[in-house]
């Protein structure tokens, strides 16, 4: 009997106090519940704050650089048909759920696994997809950060191969006669011969022999290159910036974060256009291969271009809709 006591005292203390129903608690319909333990976090600014970082989340590399590509390499056209039955079936229904239960909960993406403790290794999970995402988002950033100082130049150094860091036996300027005479010299070369001298754009020796100073493997890991390391912590600094106030300060980055890149690939878009040939080009790539739709790994990269595109699952819209107004219109 005082061992059964013991057990009901304990479970009288860790219960929460009996107040009755929300309303008797000072509770009002239409408002998050009370949740002392959890410190003022804020609100966005707007709602143009909040639509423009969802915006800003789910239009980066992955639509620009990886749609394209798989695209390509995955029927042309005939992509889209399992990329939008994806979309609709399991993209837009997985994005509604993440910002609603975000709005609701008002938490980050693992404080909102309190509800079901068994699965908090769900939210470990986004935010450390999202640190991976940030660390190689990052690397990519410094590299454009190289290659923007270096177009400032009077002449872009990848576009002649330059003796300091090019295979003058190997290099060629893409679009020069020179290079045309090179390319019909290797192909007239026999078949036996392995591609190891094969011919090289500038742009690409630059990128590997000048940028990157490959290295002959990955057992040579060779030394920092300072100029790298400067842009990748200058990209580190931008980021830091950005959220040193939290959404005070990322609320207002994405009135441009987000808008520019639409301003860019406009600019593509029209320089591609320009090009001669390109409505050939156009053509080869939107022209679909149908019997690409029967074959599994196209339905599975259309899947996976999916969670790239909308950024579900990474715990960013649950963060983001966590500083919504508890009654604001997600859905709308």
């Amino acid at each position: 009997d005082s061992l059964i006591e013991e057990r009901q005292i304990k479970r009288n203390a860790m219960s929460p106090p009996r107040g009755g129903s929300l309303r008797e608690r000072g509770h009002r319909p239409g408002e998050r519940p009370p949740r002392p333990s959890v410190a003022e976090r804020g609100n966005w600014g707007s709602r143009w704050e909040f639509l423009l970082s969802c915006v800003g989340l789910s239009v980066g590399i992955g639509n620009v650089w990886r749609f394209p590509y798989l695209a390509y390499q995955n029927g042309g056209g005939a992509f889209l048909i399992p990329y939008l039955i994806m979309l609709a079936l399991a993209g837009k229904p997985m994005y509604f759920l993440e910002l609603a239960v975000g709005q609701f909960g008002g938490v980050g993406p693992v404080a909102l696994w309190n509800c079901c403790p068994i699965a908090k290794g769900v939210g470990c999970a986004m935010v450390t997809v999202s640190l991976i995402v940030c660390i190689y988002y990052n690397v990519i950033m410094s590299y454009t950060v190289y290659y923007m100082v270096s177009s400032f130049a009077a002449e872009v150094p990848w576009s002649k191969c330059d003796p300091s860091w090019a295979d003058m036996s190997t290099c060629y300027v893409r679009g020069s006669r020179a290079s045309e005479g090179m390319n019909g010299t290797y192909n007239n070369q026999s078949s036996h011969q392995n591609g190891t001298n094969s011919p090289e754009t500038a742009s690409l020796q630059y990128w590997e022999r000048h940028v990157l100073q490959l290295s002959s493997g990955i057992e040579e890991i060779g030394p920092i290159k300072w100029d790298l390391a400067l842009c990748l912590l200058f990209s580190w600094v931008v980021v830091v910036l950005c959220l040193v106030k939290g959404i005070k300060t990322s609320g207002k980055v994405v009135y441009f974060a987000a808008t520019f890149p639409y301003a860019i690939l406009f600019i593509l878009l029209i320089t591609g256009l320009l090009q001669e040939g390109s409505l050939t080009g156009v053509l080869y790539f939107i022209t679909p291969t149908w019997e690409k739709l029967l074959d599994i790994q196209v339905w599975q990269a259309a899947a996976g271009q999916m969670f790239f595109s909308l950024s579900v699952s990474m715990g960013g819209l649950i963060m983001y809709s966590s500083y919504n107004d508890f009654r604001n219109n997600v859905y709308r």
